[in-house]
């Protein structure tokens, strides 16, 4: 989450956005050594932890210490060491708190995470190996031309034997928004408005690649289980850029709309919607499988980061303020009756009007996060014309209709 920098009065200045820059790179030898060392740290960590089940990061460190002076590299890799294998730990505690069996976990594939030390200058990336030595990794023209931001600072950065991965911040300030748009995600679009207006934007390609991954990895006859899975993981990882690469598209879209008519951004609580497509609920396989691939927290990643970092605000719903928010009609506040024929369309008795659900629940959705986001504005201080001080709490919600926003 962005940390909010506050001025004297109180008042919200600026936001403190987070996020990543990828690209890959060619390791030298002296790099790939110290990616060996660091995975070797980081295991025998998490072998320590284990024996002595400590899972905090101090104690971690103080058990793990002898260990780790061994190790020829700075320092700062040796803490960063303890960090990850501190984080390994304390999911392996979370599985085993919910009475999920887990095996001994430790870190398969070599990286290197850290947050001092290191320098960007001349387009390159410069890597401490020890005894004041370092090593150098040219950045690509895209990432140059991120930092090329004076407001952008390198925090950390992460090595693997393929990839180097930055992540960088900057402070926003944050935007006063007069307006409010809510996205509804759904399996085959991104339902996004309020009651002015409503743009539904297409997904159902990602259902069809998908669909297409689960037939090639159906199509494998090969006996050796090893041969599946290292093939199965390819196609996934296909299939994850894909479909990440059509989101970002229309993510992109939504936050640049959102920026231009100064609006925040309402997003819906689904969490635990997965339990309602598990076997024995009633739904066939197809449909288990078609919502169980549905990317509805990639959507929400997506957006959240983009719009923190040009300064928008985003509000999340809770689920007692998400629940119901197709069943109500938007003119009337009447229950929206469902029917076989009219698939995802709802008939309201009231109004004698057929509604897409996923407009009426756009709209709900916008009148909640609008109410919230307007009571959860801190108090803006102006001066008058006259000299004398008005005190203005947010932006003035439109008029209730009794019927509809009676809970409010």
């Amino acid at each position: 989450m962005p940390k909010k920098r506050k001025s004297p009065t109180g008042s919200c200045l600026n936001l403190l956005a987070l996020k990543s820059v990828k690209q890959t790179y060619r390791p030298t030898l002296e790099i790939q050594r110290l990616l060996e060392i660091f995975h070797h740290m980081v295991n025998d960590c998490i072998e320590i932890g284990i024996s002595y089940d400590a899972a905090s990061l101090k104690r971690l460190s103080v058990l793990s210490w002898p260990q780790r002076r061994k190790y020829d590299c700075p320092s700062y890799y040796k803490a960063s060491a303890v960090s990850r294998a501190a984080g390994i730990l304390a999911s392996r505690k979370k599985s085993l708190r919910r009475g999920i069996p887990t095996k001994n976990p430790y870190s398969l594939r070599p990286q290197i995470t850290a947050y001092q030390g290191f320098r960007v200058k001349d387009g390159t990336l410069r890597v401490p190996i020890g005894k004041r030595s370092f090593e150098y990794v040219p950045l690509t023209s895209h990432t140059a031309s991120i930092l090329l931001d004076p407001a952008v600072m390198v925090r950390s950065f992460t090595l693997t034997p393929t990839s180097l991965s930055l992540c960088i911040s900057k402070e926003v300030p944050e935007v006063e928004c007069t307006e409010a748009i809510a996205v509804d995600r759904n399996l085959r679009n991104l339902t996004v408005g309020n009651d002015n207006r409503v743009i539904q934007y297409d997904l159902s390609d990602t259902v069809r690649i998908v669909q297409t991954t689960v037939d090639v990895v159906g199509s494998f006859r090969r006996n050796d289980a090893r041969i599946r899975t290292k093939i199965a993981s390819k196609y996934g990882l296909r299939r994850r850029n894909r479909i990440q690469h059509v989101l970002h598209n229309v993510t992109k879209r939504i936050v640049a709309l959102a920026f231009e008519g100064k609006q925040g951004i309402v997003l819906e609580n689904i969490e635990g919607i997965r339990r309602l497509y598990r076997k024995g609920n009633g739904q066939n396989k197809k449909y288990r499988g078609r919502m169980n691939g549905w990317s509805f927290w990639e959507a929400q990643r997506q957006i959240e980061y983009k719009a923190r970092w040009v300064g928008l605000p985003v509000v999340r719903l809770s689920r007692r303020e998400t629940r119901g928010s197709s069943l109500s009609c938007p003119r009337c506040g009447e229950r929206l009756q469902s029917d076989k024929k009219l698939r995802r369309k709802l008939w309201c008795g009231e109004c004698r009007m057929v509604m897409d659900r996923d407009v009426v629940a756009a709209i709900n959705l916008a009148r909640r996060g609008r109410v919230r986001f307007a009571r959860s504005r801190p108090p803006i201080v102006r001066e008058a014309q006259g000299g004398a001080a008005e005190a203005v709490k947010g932006n003035p919600t439109p008029t209730v209709i009794l019927r509809a926003d009676a809970l409010k």
